[in-house]
């Protein structure tokens, strides 16, 4: 202010000095009066353009600087400009902070859509996106009741109670692969809505999954013991004939026997889950593992048929594994006692283990059984999946087998095949990579291979 002023009496003094010299003599005091009023009002022009100038510059935007000077006008311009400044750096800001909280929103693996106060899409992610089929550029700003047209969904939106979630299909789900989605409203700002989904076929399969298995667990044992509880009640209660006597007592043994064979496929599969994968500097004899398999296949035949099947074993002669003999005892030996108990007795089961040509091994069982329709193969190796139940308790499987053997060849690199035509037998193969079998190197200690049944 005290610039304005300084100024301001700078003009009238110049412009009556000026006057003053100017003035014919007498009439001085008119003179220098007249022209520092006339210095006064040029002196309010320019400050008015000045003025001007500081105006139209906030008009167009402020985008580039101008020189002010000093003075009312040069300190307004320059805190104008200060404030516009420190706006925009705070602009900047907040946009960073916004795409900041947009990107993380957009990496969520839930999937998130902002909601209006009317119910119109503000803004979503790309994962609500692939829940719900929106298209960013045609679903903005559409109300979500005309996008999600699930009758669950509509109602849980008209009651406005979003203490809860509801489960509902997704997008792409089908009878075939059913996809299912959680999804929460939750309210925030004046009267906007936040929409949580997440998709959880994986958790809801394997919520299945544990329900089918302890009903198939509770179903396999419960069978068994209530024959053991029947002879039991009749071994008590009648008076019996040393013949039938035996009889009974050979059928609680088989059932016990059963209950033992389910137990012991239990906890194998618990170990293998549970158990770190095997090593690759472990190497066990083929050898070994093959005559060990064809003695067991032996004795399986005869216990099962006083007729034997005919067996027949192949192998190529000094060749190792690497990984754990006893999985890998269990994994082959389960695909041969598969192949025992489903072909009829007499006919030819072929067990064969060859090199190829490309590096690595297959191990095959070829039988003569039954076969297997093609709708069945890729649920064999499910837990107590079996193509007929009533086939599979006489035979005295537990329905884990082809379960275990999955498992194991998966813990050793290697790669399970099903190939079937009903009425002409099966071909089960187990494909080992190359980095795990070798010949064997003279003088190196192989892996002994464990006997089980």
């Amino acid at each position: 202010m005290l610039w304005r002023l300084i100024t301001l009496v700078f003009f009238q003094a110049c412009a009556a000095g000026l006057g003053w010299f100017a003035a014919h003599s007498g009439d001085e005091w008119i003179m220098a009066l007249s022209f520092a009023l006339a210095g006064s009002f040029l002196w309010f022009v320019l400050d008015c353009m000045r003025g001007l100038r500081l105006l139209r510059w906030l008009r167009e935007g402020a985008a580039a600087d101008v020189s002010m000077g000093n003075g009312l006008w040069g300190e307004a311009y320059d805190r104008v400009r200060r404030m516009l400044r420190a706006g925009s750096r705070l602009a900047v800001e907040s946009d960073n902070r916004l795409e900041d909280f947009l990107a993380a929103l957009q990496a969520s693996p839930n999937g998130v859509v902002l909601l209006d106060a009317d119910g119109r899409i503000e803004w979503f992610n790309q994962t609500a996106a692939g829940h719900f089929g929106f298209d960013p550029q045609r679903d903005m700003l559409q109300h979500i009741g005309n996008l999600v047209r699930d009758p669950g969904f509509a109602a849980y939106l008209a009651t406005r109670n979003f203490l809860h979630d509801i489960t509902m299909p997704g997008r792409d789900s089908n009878a075939s692969k059913p996809v299912k989605l959680s999804v929460h409203l939750h309210p925030y700002g004046e009267g906007r809505v936040l929409l949580l989904s997440r998709d959880i076929t994986a958790v809801e399969q394997a919520e299945a999954m544990r329900r089918d298995f302890v009903a198939n667990v509770s179903h396999e044992i419960r069978t068994p013991l209530t024959v053991l509880a029947g002879f039991v009640e009749t071994l008590q209660t009648l008076s019996l004939e040393e013949q039938e006597r035996q009889r009974y007592l050979g059928l609680m043994s088989q059932q016990a026997q059963r209950m033992q064979t389910l137990v012991s496929d239990l906890l194998t599969l618990s170990r293998l889950e549970g158990s770190p994968l095997p090593s690759v500097h472990d190497w066990v004899s083929v050898d070994l593992l093959m005559r060990q398999c064809e003695q067991d296949a032996n004795d399986l035949s005869r216990i099962l048929s006083a007729l034997p099947h005919d067996l027949v074993f192949e192998r190529a002669p000094g060749c190792e594994i690497a990984g754990s003999s006893t999985e890998l005892h269990s994994a082959l030996s389960n695909l041969i006692s598969n192949a025992i108990r489903y072909t009829p007795v007499g006919r030819r089961i072929e067990v064969e283990f060859r090199l190829r040509p490309e590096g690595g091994a297959v191990f095959q069982v070829r039988d003569q059984g039954p076969g297997i329709a093609l709708e069945h193969i890729p649920r064999l190796t499910e837990r107590f999946y079996r193509v007929d139940r009533s086939r599979s308790r006489d035979t005295g499987g537990t329905g884990l087998g082809l379960a275990i053997v999955k498992h194991v060849s998966q813990r050793h690199g290697a790669e399970l095949s099903i190939e079937s035509v009903p009425g002409k037998g099966s071909v089960f193969s187990i494909g080992f990579p190359a980095h795990r079998v070798r010949h064997a190197l003279a003088g190196s200690a192989s892996v002994s291979v464990p006997h089980c049944v």
